[in-house]
């Protein structure tokens, strides 16, 4: 027990020497050290100066497209260019308004129209005179038939079926073609005039590879057998052919029958021209053989050479 009341006494009094002699340390060091130590943290300081730019920095990733800016004013003109070619015509304007009635005109001299009117007269006279002579000078002397839409002569020169056409061609005209029953009737009439009894007409078959004879071989495209004129129009309903050719009289009959009809005849008798009779019937007649003809001129172009 006493041992344990002396070692409680000696406690506290270890615990003063040790906190004095910390003390001490410590006043010596405060009073032999040079070491300044750091003070409370001050207030904050005034803003300083702008300080000098820095350098450039390196250019940056591009940024997103911006939206689209409104429209700038317009600008001034520009100066005038070179002028253009020159455009195609327009078409035709409206008649513009009927302007105002002009002023009275000056009264005219007296006029002896007695007199003009039996000049004008007098050539009128003239003129009918002039169209009897030219028409006599056609039907008489040169033999040309007129009708409203042609003209046709006759030339009494016998050729083969191309030489035939060949002076058609040269006169300004082509053989004649009788499509349709009124022409067949003036050419017969006109046959009959001249006292002739056949002649070519503008009439015959496609020849096989070749096209039609007299047309230079240029191959109108049509079948051997098939019948075309001499401007190369295929045969249409209307033909006139003698009993003994195999077909109706003037009949039509179809375009495909006389196709196989005319095919069947030129296999017989290889001909391929056709000539006209003074009774109006058709018949065919070998190309080769010499015959007057009968020339066609349209009444739009020029007066036929009978020469």
């Amino acid at each position: 027990m006493a041992l344990l009341r002396l070692r409680d006494q000696r406690i506290p009094l270890l615990l003063f020497v040790l906190c004095f002699s910390i003390v001490s340390q410590e006043s010596a060091t405060e009073v032999c050290s040079n070491t300044i130590l750091p003070g409370l943290k001050g207030d904050d300081g005034a803003v300083g100066l702008e300080g000098d730019e820095g350098k450039q920095g390196k250019t940056g990733p591009p940024g997103h497209q911006g939206l689209t800016g409104e429209l700038g004013r317009k600008g001034e003109d520009g100066q005038t260019g070179k002028m253009g070619p020159a455009g195609s015509r327009g078409c035709k304007g409206d008649p513009g308004a009927v302007g105002p009635p002009g002023g009275k005109g000056k009264a005219g001299t007296t006029c002896d129209c007695g007199r003009y009117r039996k000049v004008v007269g007098q050539m009128d006279i003239n003129i009918n005179k002039l169209k009897n002579a030219i028409k006599f000078l056609k039907n008489v002397i040169l033999g040309i038939v007129e009708t409203k839409e042609k003209l046709y002569l006759m030339v009494r020169d016998a050729q083969k079926y191309p030489e035939a056409l060949a002076s058609c061609v040269r006169r300004g005209g082509t053989l004649a073609m009788p499509k349709d029953q009124e022409t067949n009737s003036v050419l017969t009439s006109y046959l009959n005039q001249a006292g002739l009894a056949q002649v070519f007409i503008g009439l015959q078959t496609a020849a096989a590879g070749n096209g039609s004879v007299g047309n230079g071989g240029g191959g109108s495209g049509d079948l051997p057998g098939t019948l075309v004129y001499a401007d190369q129009s295929p045969l249409q309903n209307y033909t006139a052919w003698a009993e003994e050719e195999g077909q109706p009289q003037g009949g039509g009959g179809g375009d495909a029958v006389a196709a196989a009809d005319d095919a069947a005849v030129v296999a017989n008798n290889n001909s391929t021209c056709v000539g006209l009779s003074s009774v109006g019937h058709w018949s065919r007649v070998a190309c080769d053989t010499s015959m007057f003809y009968m020339c066609e001129f349209s009444m739009e172009h020029s007066e036929p050479i009978t020469q």
